[in-house]
C-alpha cells in the first residue's frame, strides 16, 4: 500500500486530518526550531491521540502509546489477518514483512540487506551477545547505566564461555566528549573484542558520542554494538553515518508502533561472524535474514510499523526531535540549579533530548513517583540505580505532551521539595 492509499484508506478523521493541508503548509514554512516552540500547532497533533483525562502522562520511555490514525490501521491489520488466516501467512507474509524492512531500512539510511525485524532492543542486542564467537579470556567493555537485561546477558556469557567484562561508571555530566571516549578507551585491554554503548542512556537521557566511541574502539580492532532503543525515531541521524557494527532499537519507543517491533543493524561484513540463535539453513552465512528465525509471530504488528512510518515521516524527523528537545529544557530549567533539585541529566543541549531525570534530596524515587501521582495525578517512573550514581524519576514527554502540563509538573516538584 503506498501512502496515497494509505490515507485514502483511513479517510477523514484520521491521519489525513491529523496533518491537513494547512498543516503541512506550517510544517515546511516554519523551521524545526521555531516550529517546536508553535504550542497551537502541536495542540492540533495532539487531537490525533488518545489520551486518558485523569492523569498527565509523562513516562512515553517504556513504550510510545500509538497516534489514533495508526492504532486504527493496525486493528485493521488484526482483523484482515484473522479473516484470511493461514492463505495470508502462507502467501502474503514474507513479502510484506520485507516490503516493511525495506522501509524501516530507508528510515534508518542502510541497506535493506543489513536490517532485520525484532521485537524489542533486548532481543536485538542479545541477539549479538549470543551469537558472538566467543572464545576463552575474550573481554568485553560496557557501562554501569547501560540496561540492565544486556549487562545480565554479558555476566551470562561470561559463565558460559570463561569471558571477562569491564563495566565503567559515566559521569552524569561530562565535561566534553573526550571525557566519555577515554574512560572507554581505558577499559580497552589488548583482549578486548565488544564494546557496548547506549547512543541515549535510558536512566538519564544522557545523549553519548557513539560516533567518537566508534571510531576510537575500531581504530584498536574493538567491534562496537549499540543500544539506540531511544534514539531512533527520536533523534535527526542514519545508523551507517555513525559507524558502528551493530545496532538495536526499539519501534514501539519513539516511532510509535504496536508494541513488540524493534530493529536489528549488522554492518554487512559483519553478518557472517554472528552465529544464528534459532538454526535455520536455508540461509547463506552472509544473510542477515539467518538471524531472524521467529516461527510464528504476531505479523499484524510488522504491517502495523509501515503505518507508523508514514505518520513519522509526516511530521518529521528534525522537527519531531526539536519539539522534544525543547519540551525537555522547558521544565529542566525551571527546576535546575533549585533547592532540593537534583537533575541526572546534562544541561548541554547537545548531550540531551526528550528525557530527563530529576531527584528531590531526602526523597526516595519510588516515593517521588508515588507523591507525584497520588498528590497530583502525574504519571512518571523511579530510578533508583546506585551502580550509576542514578536516584531520581524519569520525566519523558512526547508530542503530545503540552507546555501547561509541564507547568503542572514544576509546581508539583516544587511542592513537594518544600
Amino acid at each position: 500500500m503506498d501512502k496515497r492509499d494509505f490515507l485514502r484508506t483511513l479517510g477523514a478523521g484520521t491521519l489525513g486530518v491529523a496533518l491537513s493541508p494547512a498543516l503541512r503548509a506550517q510544517l515546511q514554512a516554519m523551521s524545526p526550531a521555531a516550529l517546536a516552540q508553535d504550542d497551537p500547532f502541536w495542540g492540533q497533533l495532539r487531537g490525533r491521540y488518545t489520551l486518558v483525562p485523569e492523569y498527565i502522562n509523562l513516562e512515553s520511555g517504556y513504550f510510545s502509546m500509538q497516534s489514533q490514525p495508526v492504532l486504527e490501521s493496525f486493528v485493521g491489520h488484526v482483523r484482515r489477518i484473522n479473516r484470511d488466516a493461514q492463505r495470508y501467512m502462507r502467501t502474503l507474509m514474507v513479502a510484506d514483512k520485507a516490503r516493511v524492512q525495506r522501509r524501516l531500512a530507508g528510515v534508518a539510511g542502510c541497506s535493506a540487506e543489513e536490517l532485520i525485524i525484532t521485537r524489542n532492543t533486548t532481543e536485538s542486542l542479545d541477539t549479538v551477545i549470543s551469537g558472538f564467537d566467543w572464545r576463552e579470556g575474550d573481554h568485553a567493555v560496557m557501562a554501569s547505566c547501560d540496561y540492565g537485561a544486556m549487562l545480565d546477558h554479558f555476566a551470562q556469557q561470561a559463565r558460559r564461555y570463561r569471558i571477562s567484562n569491564t563495566i565503567i561508571d559515566l559521569p552524569l555530566h561530562p565535561a566534553s566528549d573526550e571525557e566519555i571516549v577515554d574512560l572507554y578507551a581505558a577499559a580497552i585491554t589488548d583482549r578486548t573484542r565488544l564494546l557496548m554503548v547506549c547512543h541515549i542512556v535510558n536512566i538519564t537521557g544522557q545523549v553519548l558520542p557513539v560516533r567518537k566511541i566508534a571510531a576510537m574502539a575500531q581504530a584498536r580492532g574493538v567491534q562496537v554494538l549499540v543500544d539506540g532503543a531511544h534514539a531512533f525515531a527520536q533523534m535527526d541521524f542514519k545508523i551507517p553515518d555513525l559507524g558502528v557494527d551493530y545496532y538495536g532499537a526499539s519501534l514501539h519507543k519513539w516511532l510509535g508502533t504496536p508494541i513488540g517491533a524493534g530493529i536489528l543493524y549488522v554492518k554487512k561484513d559483519r553478518i557472517a561472524e554472528l552465529w544464528p540463535m534459532y538454526g535455520d539453513p536455508s540461509f547463506a552465512q552472509d544473510d542477515i535474514r539467518k538471524l531472524n528465525h521467529t516461527g510464528t509471530h504476531p505479523c499484524h504488528t510488522d504491517l502495523g510499523i509501515e503505518d507508523a512510518i508514514l505518520f513519522h515521516e509526516q511530521i518529521g524527523v528534525a522537527r519531531k526531535q526539536a519539539r522534544l528537545k525543547y519540551l525537555q529544557e522547558y521544565w529542566t530549567k525551571q527546576v535546575r540549579g533549585g533547592p532540593k533539585f537534583v537533575l541526572n541529566t546534562p544541561e548541554s543541549p547537545d548531550r540531551t533530548c526528550a528525557i530527563a531525570n530529576v531527584g528531590i534530596e531526602g526523597i526516595p524515587p519510588g516515593v517521588l513517583a508515588r507523591r507525584l501521582f497520588d498528590e497530583h495525578k502525574i504519571f512518571t517512573v523511579a530510578i533508583d540505580r546506585p551502580e550509576a550514581g542514578v536516584s531520581g524519576v524519569r520525566v519523558t514527554p512526547h508530542l503530545y505532551t503540552t507546555t501547561g502540563e509541564l507547568d503542572s509538573l514544576v509546581r508539583a516538584l516544587k511542592a513537594i521539595a518544600a
